[in-house]
């Protein structure tokens, strides 16, 4: 029982650490349903406030909906049923220049594109299991469904 409590407190040290890191790729600002975050082999509930990294793989079930800004100001929104990676991430506050791919498995994804994709479209993509999406305008939805 001491070694389990040993590890979790160790696991919720290391997660509480990359969750004040400033290489974080976005925050959670809504939850509806039941919506986990799985992070380095570990599945965490989501809720408001929650920092997304990179390779964050965002699952939300049959009820479940997730809103989050991303550091670039670009705007996701998950709905149910919805497998959503985090592929890579990567945002220069002070230039504006970045990079951002993700994968959705299944599911449907809103987006609302921030500074990253307004200063290099060609740096901002969305693969789905048959096609990967470059970004040519501001606002789109994708759905991804198992093939």
């Amino acid at each position: 029982m001491r070694a389990l409590t040993l590890v979790l407190g160790l696991f919720w040290a290391a997660f509480a650490a990359a969750a004040a890191s400033d290489d974080y790729a976005g925050v959670v600002k809504t939850v509806r349903g039941t919506v986990a975050i799985e992070r380095a082999g570990a599945r965490l509930p989501a809720a408001p406030g929650t920092r997304l990294q990179q390779g964050d793989r965002i699952v939300t079930g049959a009820t479940g909906y997730i809103g989050a800004t991303l550091r670039d100001d670009t705007l996701l929104t998950l709905g149910p049923n919805g497998v959503l990676s985090l592929d890579s991430y990567a945002f220069d506050a002070k230039t504006h220049e970045g990079s951002f791919l993700a994968s959705l498995t299944k599911g449907v994804l809103s987006v609302v594109t921030g500074l990253i994709a307004r200063r290099s479209p060609d740096a901002f993509a969305v693969k789905t299991p048959i096609s990967t999406m470059g970004v040519r305008g501001t606002e789109f939805i994708v759905e991804a469904g198992e093939i």
